[in-house]
């Protein structure tokens, strides 16, 4: 398995989903960088769920613990080790995983690959579960960006068929992010939440689960920032956010709307405001050549629904290698997408820091 990445920054995810623990190892940070454990702490508890009814009934009060790499409240310069302890792993009786697959996860072609020596429990190192030590790397990150005069945010754009408002793409505001961020449910238009939420609880009831898209944004980034082809933001970006389960699409500036329109009409023009360049429009989402432009960082990412669903869906049992039908209980969230928002706001961070500090 391969679960490094990055050139100035590099993160290393470890564990599994019923294991002990799950954690990450974060190289590369610049010594001296003041680390704010209570706002790291804040950030997590975005990710983790709440016992509602709209996330997964497992309490994981995901306490990064670090274990090297931090000396009085600040960076040595050393990998920074985090372990987060799994609290309330439990493997629900009679379940097998390598024996009875279930769709739409990675349990039989991970049973191909490994012969059966692959942790298969809750998903084991492919799930969802490993979005923790990714949001504490992420959310470290954050703070360093930050201090650099650079903001992340994100929204959910959609639950289904549930439409948000969209991020304002040229003249989006710091508040804006900033008030998300201390949001549960965090959308734009509180309506919007509210049928969300409706939604959600609708297909619950019915043993099914929803999708939708998160939209994510940064602001401050200097232009220039990122490079061509493969060092490139949404490269860089790319490669993390598409690392997170239930990922299946990602799209910058008007994505694949812009195979529908003319040169004439996505191409962004320049302007000058009070006699400094500016550009009149951001269909490009921010970027060109792979380098900031100095308008906001916008993309969304479309996550599929949650698989494991209570309705009966049909699968093979390859023991006897029968069809058989299977019904996934246990705590499973109705729609990933609410806990996702921190995951791609982190994801976003871990890349942007990466550019950054590479020049």
């Amino acid at each position: 398995m391969s679960s490094s990445w990055g050139k100035r920054i590099r993160i290393s995810l470890f564990g599994e989903s019923r294991g002990a623990a799950v954690g990450v190892v974060l190289d590369g940070l610049p010594a001296g960088e003041a680390l704010n454990l209570k706002q790291l702490q804040h950030f997590m508890s975005r990710r983790a769920p709440d016992g509602d009814e709209l996330s997964s009934s497992r309490r994981e009060a995901d306490e990064p613990k670090i274990l090297s790499g931090l000396k009085s409240g600040f960076t040595t310069g050393a990998p920074l080790a985090i372990l987060i302890e799994n609290k309330d792993a439990v493997q629900p009786e009679g379940e097998d995983r390598t024996r009875v697959p279930r769709p739409g996860h990675a349990d039989y072609p991970a049973q191909v690959k490994y012969h059966g020596y692959q942790d298969a429990g809750g998903g084991g190192h492919f799930s969802g579960r490993l979005t923790a030590p990714l949001c504490a790397a992420g959310g470290i990150c954050l703070q360093l960006l930050n201090r650099r005069g650079i903001t992340i945010g994100a929204h959910i754009a959609s639950i289904a068929s549930v439409q948000d408002e969209r991020f304002n793409a040229v003249h989006l505001e710091l508040q804006t992010l900033q008030k998300l961020q201390s949001l549960r449910m965090p959308v734009l238009s509180a309506e919007a939440g509210n049928q969300m939420r409706r939604a959600i609880l609708c297909e619950a009831s019915d043993g099914d689960s929803l999708g939708g898209v998160i939209e994510c944004a940064a602001l401050g980034l200097p232009i220039g920032l990122g490079g061509a082809w493969f060092g490139g933001l949404e490269s860089r970006i790319a490669s993390l956010v598409y690392a997170i389960p239930a990922v299946k699409g990602l799209e910058f500036g008007d994505g694949f709307a812009a195979a529908n329109m003319r040169g004439s009409e996505h191409n962004d023009a320049y302007v000058l405001r009070d006699g400094a360049l500016g550009m009149e429009t951001n269909h490009a989402g921010g970027v060109l050549g792979g380098m900031s432009t100095g308008l906001p960082l916008i993309f969304r990412t479309a996550f599929k629904p949650t698989p494991s669903i209570a309705k009966p869906q049909r699968t093979v049992d390859l023991q006897s290698g029968e069809e058989t039908t299977l019904c996934v209980t246990g705590r499973n969230d109705p729609c990933v997408v609410l806990r996702a928002v921190p995951a791609i706001e982190a994801a976003t961070a871990i890349a942007l820091l990466d550019a950054l500090l590479e020049g």
